[in-house]
């Protein structure tokens, strides 16, 4: 049986939980433990300088090769930034959890919040307080810092005048980040939607939003409080966004509280136009919440987990357990499908003196070509429950198959058995803190620590070791892999912002496997070939007849952000040179990687066609307001559009634009030459290539990929996908740090625009 991650992580797990382990939409798997978040990033598809912290050195006898893993952590100061007793007296107010301070859970944001293109992460601990973080320069592998202090912003909103509801309505005891919903505008807005929950112990449900800051990191801001009742809100789940016309979302929060009853709150989102008068226009968003009818009522039994799955073809389904049931939840749809409420008895499933079907569940994964839900427990058993979609059971649809809770709780036991070297007995407990898919289908994630109950031997806290494993339980065929790749590439929306990365992780990790590489590698080119019709010819954008004004550099930042990154097929195009890429890489036959680098080569053209068209429409726009010191990078994008192979289409406008400045300025032959300086020896260096420039005495530099200039400074962003770099914006470095013939507002304002790599679509990070 395959294994493709074994890591020992020495830590403590204090809250077992299907939020224990989670990804982020960045693609990183976040892991709460008692005084850390630890954060891994798996290496297929990151590609830079840097190695991986973690490789393991062996492979295994089925030809799949290991995963390395960057990792970095979030540790927050282990004492009180809030002291209750200090704020109030009564004994409702005080926290047990204050008495030695640990992490009890995390809620991650959607990608694409912060200036550099990235999530955030909510961090909630045993005093009740919550914190939010920010990567600084390297999500990967740098440090993660506090930005807000999110329990001081609860605090100084409470508007009731009795302290101790105030109080209360600050403790935090749940939280939950919403996804971003699709308005079916293209393309797609800069604009977050996304909301923050955080229930309380007042019986009331917070509602928060991020806003994006370029200096600090960006903050949370109040939105709206939803009282629901007197009882603690003890679990928060957010469903999908169901998008019922042009600018209208709505979703379902799932809450419970510490009597054991379940209920909903509606929240419909809005799209309203503010303003139409710029390149693009100004969208804010209106919200309105209201809570439903209960789900379950209060039964005094404690509810251990609540998410929402989404089986394709029908409304969502609310999973929640507690002790020894899991019941599911759904509301009646247009299709012939079950509705109400379905409870199902968890059986216990013998592997150890530790088996019991009442501990908490520690995850949750729904198969989508199975159409089944995996959930583990902390007992370390798995449970697999089928025909999610139209009558949910235990039993298997058809006899033999794998995926039973007995085979899969045995497979479980049997990589735990593999990964100690020492063997194991009926006497070792694999306590699973937290599970969840790795790709959506056979392989699974989960953390655990092994002990032995009946060893009543005191081990103190740096002594403990978790195992963090990564394995497929059964074996693709083709056929599903090819089904994963053409998925991958079809529906695609910019609307969620997730990274490339993690939406291609599942495909990445079937194509590294030796066996079956030379089979698929033909097929998936040809899915890699299907390129989607260019939409950014539709792009119109008005005449800029206001003049160089302070309300212009804000507007064109935003259209080209907007522009960039919000049309579906350039982000699709991305996500196909990220596949032909490691295609190329992978593949060992001359002839069939001559062939990846044919498609990759077509792939990387289209998405410089359509970044040049953006610019040269936005650049044609903005022609009455260019000034002399932006003509060098003007003609730069004119040489590019007029390069051999360009459309026509794209060739006439820059053509245009040339004639344009032509007839506009007195432009000196150096500055049409093009000709840069070498920052070695002050040759003069033609603008020969558009990736690399040679100077005549043979030194070799860079070009940045946002604005072709050469890199001459450490000052640089490297694109964790590519490897490609990029001056940094102009906000976060000195001006003298650009080239001379950089020295331009227009230069300035698209570098701050770019958040992303241009051609793969992945975060960028700087090393120095």
């Amino acid at each position: 049986m395959a294994i493709y991650t074994s890591l020992v992580v020495p830590t403590v797990i204090l809250n077992p939980s299907e939020r224990c382990l989670q990804w982020s939409d960045d693609g990183q798997a976040c892991i709460t433990t008692k005084a850390a978040v630890h954060i891994m990033t798996p290496d297929p598809g990151i590609n830079f300088s840097t190695p991986p912290d973690i490789k393991a050195l062996r492979g295994d006898e089925q030809g799949e090769q290991p995963l390395g893993w960057f990792r970095t952590m979030i540790e927050p100061a282990r004492g009180q930034t809030h002291i209750w007793p200090s704020l109030c007296q009564d004994w409702g107010a005080i926290t047990l959890g204050s008495l030695d301070v640990s992490l009890r859970e995390v809620a991650c944001s959607p990608s694409n919040l912060t200036s550099r293109g990235r999530c955030v992460i909510t961090i909630l601990n045993s005093n009740a307080e919550v914190s939010l973080w920010a990567a600084a320069k390297n999500h990967l592998k740098g440090e993660w810092t506090n930005i807000q202090d999110v329990t001081g912003l609860l605090l100084n909103t409470a508007s009731s005048e009795d302290i101790i509801r105030n109080i209360l309505r600050a403790q935090v005891s749940s939280l939950a980040w919403s996804k971003q919903p699709d308005y079916r505008i293209t393309p797609t807005p800069v604009l977050d939607s996304s909301v923050l929950a955080l229930g309380n112990r007042a019986g009331c449900i917070e509602f928060l939003r991020f806003n994006r800051n370029s200096n600090s990191g960006g903050s949370l801001s109040y939105i709206h409080t939803e009282p629901l009742s007197d009882h603690w809100v003890t679990h928060l789940s957010w469903a999908p966004w169901i998008t019922h016309g042009v600018g209208h979302c709505e979703s379902l929060l799932a809450f419970s509280t510490d009597k054991g009853n379940v209920g909903l709150v509606k929240v419909t989102q809005n799209l309203l136009s503010t303003s139409n008068v710029g390149f693009v226009p100004e969208y804010t968003t209106s919200a309105v919440f209201g809570v439903q009818g209960p789900i379950c009522e209060a039964d005094k039994r404690s509810v251990t987990t609540l998410t929402w799955v989404q089986p394709p073809g029908r409304n969502p389904i609310l999973v929640y357990t507690k002790p020894g049931l899991v019941h599911l939840w759904s509301w009646p749809g247009s299709e012939p499908t079950w509705y109400g409420t379905r409870v199902l008895t968890f059986q216990t499933q013998k592997m150890s003196i530790g088996s019991s079907a009442i501990g908490p569940v520690t995850g949750v994964s729904y198969v989508l070509h199975r159409d089944a839900l995996i959930l583990s427990l902390f007992d370390g058993s798995f449970h697999a429950i089928h025909n999610m979609t139209m009558e949910p059971t235990w039993s298997p649809p058809l006899a033999g198959d794998i995926l039973t809770s007995a085979e899969l709780s045995q497979a479980s036991r049997a990589l735990f058995a593999k990964v100690t070297p020492a063997g194991i007995s009926c006497l070792d407990v694999n306590r699973i803190g937290g599970m969840a898919s790795y790709d959506s289908q056979s392989t699974l994630i989960w953390i655990y620590e092994a002990l032995r109950p009946v060893d009543f031997g005191y081990k103190h806290e740096a002594q403990h070791e978790c195992m963090l494993l990564t394995a497929p339980f059964w074996q693709l065929d083709d056929e599903t892999v090819l089904h994963t790749a053409s998925e991958a590439f079809s529906d695609i929306s910019c609307a969620s912002g997730g990274a490339p990365i993690h939406h291609l992780r599942a495909l990445m990790l079937h194509l590294r496997s030796n066996a079956r590489f030379a089979s698929l590698c033909p097929q998936v080119l040809e899915i890699l070939s299907q390129v989607p019709p260019d939409q950014t010819t539709t792009i119109v954008l008005p005449s800029w007849t206001q003049g160089l004004n302070d309300d212009l550099r804000p507007q064109l930042r935003k259209s080209l952000t907007t522009h960039l990154s919000g049309w579906p097929n350039l982000l699709s195009l991305r996500m196909r040179l990220s596949i032909a890429d490691l295609c190329w890489k992978l593949c060992k036959d001359p002839e069939m990687q001559a062939q990846c680098g044919q498609v990759a080569q077509g792939l990387l053209a289209a998405i410089s066609h359509c970044v040049l068209r953006i610019l040269v429409r936005h650049l044609g726009a903005i022609i009455s307001v260019i000034t002399a010191p932006d003509i060098p990078f003007v003609l730069r994008e004119v040489v590019q559009s007029l390069l051999p192979g360009s459309p026509q289409d794209l060739a006439d406008e820059a053509q245009a634009l040339s004639d344009t400045l032509t007839a506009s300025f007195s432009i000196d032959p150096a500055i049409a030459a093009l000709h840069e300086h070498c920052p070695a020896c002050h040759a003069e260096v033609p603008l020969h290539a558009i990736t690399r420039a040679t100077c005549p005495n043979g030194h070799t530099w860079a070009r940045c990929t946002v604005t072709s200039f050469i890199l001459s400074t450490s000052k640089v962003r490297t694109c964790i996908g590519c490897s490609r770099k990029a001056l940094l914006p102009f906000t976060v470095s000195d001006e003298s740090q650009l080239p001379d013939a950089a020295q331009s507002w227009i230069v300035r304002d698209l570098l701050e625009a770019v958040q992303r790599c241009l051609f793969c679509g992945n975060s960028f990070v700087e090393i120095v």
